[in-house]
């Protein structure tokens, strides 16, 4: 039994297959390295460096390897960036997934767990949102990834392809010293960047219909979600039946403001943010139930926001020493 990991060099897709292999799963990696990291890549699991949209060289590496499941994690993930670069985003997120799951029609593999994301939601109504919720994505990204689901699905129903997908809510910490967020976009990369160089944080609009202004968000800790995928393919690979959509949040939000005040007691930085423009493609707020996650793919918090502002200063200051 051999999992691919499409992204699995990136910050999400090198815990997923760390999870993996500490759960003596076989991973194979297909990654360009446009965003991902040769370093993230564990001894002794191979890595293919291609790009998803490379149907054929996809389908050979499952072949060659024996893949018997996916989890798709590549892709283009700046929902910000979206809104100025529509084309890519819908290149790499949608004509990536339909490359992929041709690929995987090649090679005759029947198990897919799809990286999707709360960006599906918009900004929604519920104070709490349930997969049940309306869809009503805001940014190029969210409706990619939307579309990506629908694929998904339609390739189930037309070739029995068993899956599920799973909406990300906001992944942070790290659950190696030495892996770590390199968005050039996230908040905490962006927040510690900033500290290391002696420059102020910034908190991106304080004009949200917030308690405090700023975006609340769901957030949950990357190790967290990791263990859920195992759980997932484990479920896929058993045969037992997984709901097609599953949130992984933790049920409670946390607006940036809260993150600022944690980083200055984690980092033992006085600081002051500076309030810059609001970023396109930004909702309000967005928190999740991961109710059914918790029934079916052992999802739980097992970190507190301590936990995980902390875990992600110590790597990125570890990143910015080698």
């Amino acid at each position: 039994m051999t999992w691919l990991v499409t992204g699995g060099a990136g910050y999400i897709g090198s815990h997923v297959v760390k999870a993996f292999t500490a759960a003596g799963v076989d991973c194979l990696i297909v990654d360009s390295l446009a965003s991902g990291h040769r370093s993230f890549v564990p001894p002794g699991v191979p890595l293919v460096v291609a790009s998803i949209l490379d149907t054929g060289t996809v389908a050979r590496a499952m072949a060659e390897h024996h893949v018997t499941g996916v989890v798709h994690l590549a892709g283009f993930k700046y929902a910000g960036v979206s809104v100025r670069e529509p084309l890519l985003t819908f290149e790499q997120n949608v004509e990536g997934t339909v490359s992929l799951l041709r690929a995987m029609e090649t090679a005759d593999v029947e198990r897919l767990v799809f990286s999707s994301s709360a960006a599906v939601y918009g900004t929604p109504n519920a104070e709490r949102v349930t997969e049940e919720t309306a869809t009503g994505p805001e940014s190029p990204y969210g409706e990619s990834k939307l579309a990506g689901e629908w694929l998904v699905r339609d390739q189930g129903i037309a070739t029995g392809l068993k899956h599920t997908s799973l909406r990300y809510f906001n992944v942070v910490g790290s659950g190696s010293p030495e892996l770590y967020d390199s968005s050039p976009h996230n908040l905490f990369p962006l927040l510690f960047r900033a500290l290391a160089a002696g420059q102020t944080p910034k908190i991106f609009g304080n004009d949200y219909s917030t308690p405090d202004g700023t975006c609340v968000r769901d957030y949950v800790h990357v190790t967290d979600l990791a263990t859920s995928h195992v759980a997932a393919a484990r479920a896929l690979d058993s045969g037992v039946p997984l709901e097609r959509v599953y949130n992984l949040g933790s049920g409670e939000g946390v607006s940036v403001h809260q993150i600022m005040n944690t980083a200055r007691q984690v980092t033992e930085i006085d600081f002051e943010p500076e309030i810059a423009p609001r970023r396109p493609g930004d909702p309000d707020r967005i928190v999740a139930a991961g109710d059914l996650a918790a029934r079916d793919l052992d999802w739980r918090m097992r970190h507190t926001l301590e936990d995980m502002v902390s875990s992600a200063y110590h790597a990125q200051r570890l990143a910015a020493h080698t």
